[in-house]
């Protein structure tokens, strides 16, 4: 294909308008600004979701405001690193930057389709052949082009030819709208793909540099979108907690967190990471077959992509049935409480993230070895910038920042002795605002 030029509409002989280029705009919208209309093309929340959004007084997002904000930080990033593009191959780096979706997981590990934004020129996305048409809604895509992919799974030995026909394509791309630059960032591709660039002359860089710090600060219409998908996800959390009891199993309570995401138009939860009674310690075992028992810890981290494909990570641990909670659970509990809390306290614009390191609550001694990966991490559309680290892990993993108002943050705690038999895990979520921070996240910790 040649060099960028303005397409055809996206609306195709025999395909119904949907409210994108080139077709008429109905005049009913949803609260989020989108079309109501069923039979559009475009995912999104369920009339549930809307309902309880309503109820509990939180704002659906203005989905093209949020969209355009969106490409602008990317493109702004682009700009301070002085790159002429960015190419995007992760779904959700993709969605970020134009909000289409297709297959989001198959996609993590079959790269079938990627997408190149010019700095100073047009979106154009690279689509699984069979699905070009799941874009029309979008304005700010430009083009669509059928996707070459070069993973072995579709190209075997003709990867190294379709790697290169795909780096031709880029090189016309970069040649029409780069003004003489060859830098281009990248996210992440796979080796065929970089051995060709090179061959080029296509000077990469690091595109998860872009992404991530782009996407670190949300406007309010992004706010408004993680506190819809808050909303889902804690009365899903509801629902879970009043279906609990001894003689489920750990599958069978976590089958309830996935159901009731959908329900309200959520995508998919990134993790398994239930448990109970002796298997809530270590951490990170994943939800199983076993039958969970009165008076069990149950510990959950909810790793949730729900509406608008927004994250919502958040933990807490119950006791299963109507039994009173031991002494080793109520010390663990208390210990979980206090240390999110200490750290929320600190959390504020300025604060460095070797600061919150160093000011963060120490665990007691004896927990200290099964500590989180974390102290605290950014949370936008999944787990993202920064990672804040433990005292313990600074030295060998750790590096300095600042937070910024417009940052959500998902503080951590786990808190479980070696050989202990049950932990807790408890996790909330913030905003950084320009006084400190809010908290997101209202589902109650429970007062053993």
């Amino acid at each position: 294909m040649s060099s960028y030029s303005v397409p055809d509409p996206k609306i195709g002989p025999g395909r119904r308008p949907v409210g994108g280029v080139g077709s008429a705009r109905p005049s009913r919208r949803r609260p989020d600004g989108t079309p109501d209309d069923d039979d559009r093309v475009e995912i999104g929340p369920t009339p549930l979701a809307f309902r309880e959004w309503e109820e509990a007084g939180v704002r659906a997002p203005d989905l093209e405001a949020l969209r355009a904000y969106r490409l602008e930080r990317l493109r702004g990033e682009l700009r301070r690193n002085d790159c002429a593009g960015l190419l995007l191959f992760d779904p959700l780096n993709i969605r970020y930057a134009t909000d289409t979706t297709n297959m989001q997981v198959w996609i993590t590990h079959n790269s079938s389709r990627a997408c190149f934004i010019a700095t100073e020129g047009p979106v154009v996305l690279f689509e699984y052949r069979q699905a070009m048409h799941l874009a029309d809604h979008l304005p700010l895509v430009d083009e669509v082009r059928p996707a070459i992919p070069f993973f072995y799974f579709s190209s075997a030995e003709r990867t190294e030819e379709m790697a290169g026909r795909f780096a031709v394509e880029i090189d016309e791309l970069l040649r029409a709208h780069g003004g003489g630059n060859r830098r281009l960032a990248v996210d992440k591709m796979e080796i065929a793909g970089v051995r060709a660039f090179d061959r080029l002359g296509i000077d990469i860089r690091n595109g998860q540099r872009v992404t991530e710090h782009a996407r670190k600060i949300k406007d309010a219409n992004e706010v408004d979108a993680m506190r819809c998908a808050m909303v889902a996800c804690e009365n899903a959390m509801r629902e879970m907690r009043r279906l609990m009891r001894p003689g489920m199993t750990e599958n069978d309570l976590w089958a309830v967190l996935h159901v009731e995401n959908v329900r309200r138009g959520g995508e998919w939860i990134e993790t398994r990471l239930l448990s109970s009674g002796p298997r809530t310690n270590p951490w990170f075992q994943e939800c199983g077959p076993r039958v969970m028992k009165e008076g069990d810890t149950v510990a959950f981290d909810t790793d949730l992509i729900g509406p608008y494909g927004y994250c919502v990570d958040v933990s807490r641990t119950w006791i299963c049935g109507e039994g009173r909670a031991t002494d080793e659970q109520r010390e663990l509990n208390e210990v979980a409480r206090r240390h999110i809390a200490f750290n929320l306290e600190l959390l504020r614009p300025g604060l460095g993230f070797a600061e919150l390191t160093e000011k963060s609550h120490r665990l007691p001694e004896r927990f200290r070895a099964g500590r989180y990966g974390v102290i605290a991490h950014g949370t936008g559309l999944c787990d993202e910038y920064p990672s804040i680290k433990y005292p313990e892990d600074y030295a060998g993993s750790g590096w300095d920042g600042v937070f910024e108002p417009g940052m959500m943050v998902s503080v951590e705690a786990y808190v479980g002795a070696e050989g202990g038999s049950c932990g807790v895990k408890l996790e909330e979520q913030a905003l950084v605002t320009e006084t400190g921070h809010e908290l997101i996240s209202s589902y109650p910790l429970e007062d053993w």
